[in-house]
């Protein structure tokens, strides 16, 4: 993300004094829409095959789960741990994939406190369109790192979220400490 401000005429036009945080990256999600050569717009983001294939932001493949990078996320670190097998409950995992998945949480948790210092969590998982999940047919938990003063007046008031790390540069991080806790 870019995050040099201008002050002035020469990109705003008007001289108002104002800082300016350019993040035209952002458009596609403020507009609620990915772009059209984007396979996010018809397919599942989540199915994503064991073998390697699929989304760049996975941080760690186990058997029958990963650990991938939220692209829209609430915090920077923002985790979602998914089975590979697209199913849209909790309670449609078997027992395999039930232990991974709260072991692959359980090493989100010591990675992001290893990379990030994060104060607490937010950890929690969605079923169903009603309660909110965007993808509601891919059983997905986030796993959401918090500090202390991270909710300010950019959310709140201005409804923008600050990440100040580009999320292919924090996959980098959270993938390297992930392969040296396991």
């Amino acid at each position: 993300m870019s995050a040099e401000p201008t002050q002035g005429t020469e990109n705003t036009g008007a001289n108002d004094g104002l800082d300016r945080l350019w993040a035209p990256h952002r458009l596609a999600y403020v507009q609620n829409e990915a772009p059209s050569n984007d396979p996010r717009r018809t397919a599942c983001p989540f199915c994503l095959g064991p073998d390697g294939a699929g989304n760049d932001l996975v941080v760690a493949r186990g058997e029958r789960v990963f650990a991938v990078l939220n692209r829209y996320p609430y915090n920077p670190g923002h985790l979602l741990v998914c089975p590979y097998r697209h199913v849209p409950d909790y309670t449609d995992l078997d027992a395999a994939e039930s232990t991974e998945f709260s072991a692959f949480t359980q090493i989100a948790l010591r990675v992001i406190r290893a990379t990030s210092a994060a104060h607490g969590f937010n950890i929690g998982m969605n079923l169903g369109a009603v309660s909110g999940a965007g993808v509601a047919a891919h059983l997905h938990q986030h796993v959401v790192p918090r500090w202390g003063g991270d909710t300010n007046f950019m959310p709140v008031i201005g409804r923008t979220k600050v990440l100040p790390q580009l999320l292919e540069d924090t996959r980098d991080l959270l993938a390297k400490e992930w392969a040296q806790q396991t």
